[in-house]
């Protein structure tokens, strides 16, 4: 009996003997498999090129491979393609979420942190889409007019400006189709103050770079003397513009945010914790800044946005 139980336990022993070795002979662990490139793309505008060229630098900067897809379209192409899958990453506006959920009425959307609140909670149960840390700046849209006609009609609101519309006063907007288009954009701004622009009073303009609109009203184009613009925008006082106030609060907060697809955060976590420094240091004059830069200056995007990554430290 004695005897047996040496035989079990010498069995045993090398049996544990030989699994050592052959775990010995094995990997600590099974190799890394190479993550796929994150596909980051933009708006066709001037400040949706420098953000995307912000996060671009950010993620290579730190070891995350990009795929370079900026300037893609409209907010419907570039929207429709995160949803698709056929791209992973873009900045986008948290006002925007009103129009992407038909949920213009929800005041949640004129509040900073409860706009964005709504639009991540909305896009990731709809969507298995991440609004990841928005900037401090407000996009919202505006309109902007020449400083001679503000000075002349006394016009500093867009009040003022539904007055003077209504009056007869000559003016013709420049703007994109999604602007005159959209229920929040123009034709909200006209409902909220009394005017409507004519067919002949409108000069539409392809894509939705405000570079392009208040250049279209500084310089007269085809009889423009006003402009879509946005809060952020560095060339308007520059080309002889002035912002109209929106006393009534017409237009949701547009704080830009990287919007994620929620398996590609999955796999690279690293994404949301290197991008909320950046957005963080986006405010409003900076972005203005910026944005002059590149649309007025003519500097390359990328280097505006490297160097801007660097004075704060964000890339080696």
């Amino acid at each position: 009996m004695r005897w047996l139980l040496k035989r079990r336990l010498g069995l045993q022993s090398t049996l544990v003997w030989l699994a050592a070795l052959t775990l010995l002979g094995l990997p600590d662990a099974a190799p890394a498999q190479p993550q796929p490139a994150v596909r980051v793309a933009s708006k066709i505008d001037t400040e949706g090129l420098l953000l995307g060229e912000l996060i671009i630098r950010t993620l290579q900067a730190h070891g995350i491979k990009t795929e370079n897809r900026l300037q893609l379209g409209s907010t419907q192409i570039v929207r429709a393609a995160l949803v698709a899958g056929e791209i992973d990453l873009y900045p986008e506006y948290t006002g925007n979420g009103a129009f992407f959920f038909a949920d213009e009425k929800n005041p949640a959307w004129k509040n900073h942190a409860a706009g964005h609140a709504r639009a991540k909670a909305l896009d990731l149960e709809r969507n298995k889409l991440v609004w990841l840390q928005p900037a401090p700046a407000n996009n919202t849209w505006a309109i902007a007019v020449r400083q001679d006609l503000a000075r002349s009609q006394k016009l500093s609101t867009l009040a003022d400006l539904g007055r003077y519309v209504a009056g007869g006063g000559k003016l013709k907007l420049a703007a994109s189709a999604e602007f005159v288009e959209r229920p929040d954009a123009l034709p909200a701004f006209q409902a909220a103050y009394g005017f409507k622009l004519r067919q002949d009073q409108l000069l539409m303009l392809a894509g939705g770079d405000t570079a392009v609109t208040v250049r279209a009203a500084a310089e007269q184009t085809s009889g423009v003397n006003a402009a879509m613009a946005y809060g952020t925008d560095g060339p308007v006082a520059t080309l002889g513009l002035v912002i109209l106030e929106d006393p009534k609060g017409v237009q949701p907060v547009y704080a830009p945010a990287p919007v994620i697809r929620a398996d590609v955060l999955a796999r690279q976590p690293r994404i949301a914790t290197l991008l909320a420094p950046l957005f963080a240091s986006l405010d409003g004059p900076t972005l203005q800044r910026l944005n002059a830069q590149i649309a007025l200056e003519g500097q390359d995007a990328r280097k505006v946005a490297e160097a801007h990554l660097k004075a704060k430290g964000l890339i080696p």
